[in-house]
């Protein structure tokens, strides 16, 4: 093996234990510095990042399992404090620990994301982990994760979950009509009910893929653009549309941040830090009602729902 092979090979057997760049260059058979070098050209990381890496993903599927006690995986992970794991497990994932447990105890069957997902390069690893995290299916083959989910509802009918992106305005994909053409082909013949979440920015392009699939899709939702759409139907052939959800976020702000912040670039045409704004935060949704026999919808109802502790 390599230096950088044999470096990983204790790094991922010892992860549990207190770890040393000595240690692991001791192992490796070779100097700190020519460690450094190869494992940096290997992994695109530094050593000790690794590790760091390696144990918050490990905390971060306790949490999504239901792990109770944050402080036990903090020292787990060689933080000295709940305060150094939470700067740190926010600044990997984009997101603090007390909202992954709190979004694990959420009957959540599946997540799906969009042109987004990749923004957080640590975080990246998660997709292959956790099969209910869904990925744009339409992305080139060799990325990190899926863009297909199959589970079952509380009385076991079985539900598939297809994440699309649009590429007008967008990135050139693969053609979201033709990969879904594919995956709906791929399903077990027993799955009715197909729910697709289409992250895309232009809505003529969610609305063509509605009609593209009508009477073969349970539904259409969209995504993407921050802002609830108000057409709400059910196609000729049985499938639900909603061009765009709409953001569940602060709707106080322009797409989600604080409004000041964004006037300031439109008004002097220079970069801006954004800030993400927090009144008025509301939930948005869509209900869809499926029937399991045929796939094909029978109503749809979106919502725009106020938090109600908020003052």
């Amino acid at each position: 093996m390599s230096p950088a092979q044999k470096a990983l090979w204790f790094i991922e057997s010892h992860l549990a234990e207190p770890i040393t760049l000595d240690e692991i260059s001791a192992v490796a058979e070779v100097s700190r510095f020519h460690l450094v070098r190869a494992f940096g050209e290997a992994t695109g990381l530094s050593v000790m990042r690794y590790v760091r890496a390696r144990r918050l993903s490990q905390a971060a599927r306790a949490l999504a399992a239901g792990a109770p006690d944050i402080l036990s995986l903090a020292l787990d992970a060689d933080y000295g404090s709940h305060e150094a794991f939470t700067r740190a497990f926010r600044d990997h994932f984009g997101i603090t620990p007390e909202v992954l447990a709190e979004l694990a105890d959420l009957p959540i069957d599946c997540y799906t994301t969009g042109n987004h997902v990749w923004d957080k390069k640590e975080g990246v690893e998660l997709l292959d982990r956790e099969p209910r995290l869904l990925r744009p299916a339409n992305y080139p083959e060799g990325n990190p994760g899926k863009g297909v989910y199959v589970g079952e509802t509380a009385a076991g009918v079985p539900v598939a979950i297809l994440n699309l992106e649009g590429r007008v305005f967008m990135s050139h994909l693969d053609s979201p009509f033709r990969v879904a053409d594919r995956l709906l082909g791929d399903l077990p013949r027993d799955v009715k009910v197909t729910m697709i979440d289409f992250h895309a920015d232009a809505t003529s392009e969610k609305q063509a893929l509605a009609f593209y699939l009508d009477g073969r899709v349970s539904a259409v939702l969209g995504t993407h653009t921050h802002v609830p759409t108000a057409d709400e139907r059910i196609l000729p052939g049985g499938t639900a549309l909603l061009t765009d959800v709409g953001m569940t976020g602060p709707y106080e702000s322009i797409i989600g941040m604080r409004a000041d912040k964004v006037l300031k670039r439109f008004l002097l045409q220079t970069p801006a830090p954004f800030e993400v704004a927090k009144r008025d935060v509301r939930l948005a949704a869509a209900v869809v009602d499926v029937d399991e026999t045929t796939g094909h919808a029978q109503a749809i109802k979106r919502f725009l729902i106020p938090d109600p502790g908020a003052g």
